[in-house]
């Protein structure tokens, strides 16, 4: 007859903090969420929308995704350097509310101290919504246009931009009675309703040409985008 060896109080502790890996589907809370990605050093990205886990492939194309993610975030980028109380993440967690936990491509806020309508938490989470989101979307429309768009309007993220890789298309939609609207295009230019000055020529990123940043400098050189810089300066001092 065989006997089992005796589990020590020590192994059994052991054995209970065991936290179970990360998989892609699974529904979850978001604090169960962050305590399985947490232990998951070097996983892929992974985002908790409507309570479900979803995780990026772990090779990621050029074409589909890395170029045109450098080119959008250097858009962004060139407009948040030059604008006061603003900061621009790339893949950052936000913790929208306790069923949703994305990984925007990019995120661009005001800073709280600069009237934004988000938090940073002590461990440097944000936390609420991002006054703008944005996707680039080779793979992934399904979820970025129907669960993380209804998440995004439903925690109140202004404008939402979504880069149709394979369709070559770029869709900015604006929060307006509690529904995305696309924002007009006037003159070939889509102009941000958040953040005055944001102008994107939408084909020439898309075509990525110098021209992208040339329509950019003009929005910087409006009166719209100089009285914006007069709000955020305010806003800062109080």
């Amino acid at each position: 007859m065989s006997t089992r060896a005796a589990i020590t109080p020590e192994a059994r502790s052991g054995l209970a903090e065991v936290v179970p890996p990360l998989e892609p589907g699974d529904h979850l809370s978001r604090d169960e969420f962050e305590r399985r990605y947490e232990a998951m050093p070097g996983a892929p990205k992974a985002e908790l929308i409507e309570g479900v886990v979803y995780m990026a492939p772990p090779a990621v194309r050029w074409d589909y995704h890395a170029t045109p993610h450098s080119y959008l975030t250097t858009w962004l980028g060139t407009y948040a350097l030059a604008t006061p109380g603003l900061q621009l993440g790339d893949n950052g967690s936000v913790r929208l509310d306790l069923d949703n936990e994305p990984q925007p491509d990019a995120a661009l806020v005001i800073q709280p101290a600069f009237g934004g309508q988000a938090r940073f938490a002590d461990d440097g989470f944000l936390e609420g919504a991002p006054e703008l989101a944005a996707e680039v979307s080779g793979t992934s429309v399904s979820i970025d246009l129907n669960a993380k768009l209804h998440a995004y309007r439903r925690n109140g993220v202004k404008e939402y931009l979504v880069w149709r890789v394979r369709d070559r298309v770029i869709d900015w939609f604006a929060l307006s009675c509690g529904q995305y609207e696309p924002l007009p295009r006037l003159d070939a230019i889509i102009r941000s309703e958040v953040f005055p000055g944001l102008w994107l020529a939408p084909d020439d990123l898309i075509n990525h040409r110098r021209t992208a940043l040339a329509t950019l400098h003009q929005g910087l050189a409006s009166p719209e985008y100089a009285a914006f810089v007069s709000r955020l300066r305010a806003a800062g001092a109080e």
